[in-house]
């Protein structure tokens, strides 16, 4: 199962994503959106919005550039294992915390506001609570690297996302012997790629880059004609 889980389901996990992501834009282009509900209790969402969004900002390119980066240029650079794996609890625990902060702001907004809970669906709040889970487990994950300082278990993760990428068949063997917190939040980031293009979540590829080229237009209330003068 091991191998399934990380080295086949990585697969799976990332084929979802891309290609659902492009046929919902395609099929369903009108619910790429966040469906916001800042009317509603307005300075708990920009709050918790503005710390959720920021953490999870810093986790998400922490982890791309930290995992996805060759270690050699790590070790150009004068980068030591040690050194990085310090960078990346101080920075990913702190950033953690917002996220998880800000987070929990917006899900108790959206499940205790009756009116909030209404234009809620199911996949607005579950995803969320998945989120928040992830966060979590990140979270917990710090404490067991505290106790590998010296980066060499960061460098299996490392050698496990690249593996992923350059279809290495021995990528799952990398991890084998990780803590099984690892291994969840794995399993749980894995989980939440596939629910991506389902979700809210996909108007994180989004930039309003095309209303900046966008002609003008004018709102027109009614196209009748109107009654003649008498």
């Amino acid at each position: 199962m091991h191998d399934f889980f990380f080295g086949t389901y990585p697969y799976i996990a990332l084929t979802v994503l891309f290609v659902g992501s492009i046929a919902r834009y395609e099929t369903e282009p009108f619910t790429w959106k966040s469906s916001s509900s800042q009317m509603l209790r307005r300075k708990q969402l920009i709050m918790g919005s503005v710390l959720f969004h920021i953490g999870v900002l810093v986790i998400f390119f922490g982890h791309l550039i930290g995992l996805l980066t060759p270690i050699w240029i790590f070790d150009a650079l004068g980068i030591s294992h040690g050194a990085k794996q310090l960078l990346a609890v101080l920075a990913g625990g702190v950033a953690g915390i917002m996220a998880l902060v800000g987070g929990g702001m917006l899900f108790h907004r959206r499940w205790t506001d009756p009116r909030i809970r209404r234009t809620s669906s199911f996949a607005d709040i579950g995803i969320l609570a998945l989120l928040l889970l992830q966060l979590v487990l990140g979270i917990l994950t710090i404490f067991v690297s505290l106790g590998h300082l010296d980066g060499h278990e960061m460098t299996k993760f490392m050698a496990w996302a690249q593996g992923i990428f350059t279809f290495d068949s021995q990528a799952a063997s990398y991890i084998a012997d990780v803590s099984p917190i690892f291994k969840l939040h794995l399993f749980l980031g894995l989980t939440i790629f596939i629910l991506f293009p389902f979700t809210r979540l996909v108007h994180m590829f989004s930039a309003p880059v095309r209303y900046l080229a966008r002609p003008g237009y004018q709102v027109v209330r009614s196209r009748r004609t109107p009654p003649p003068a008498e």
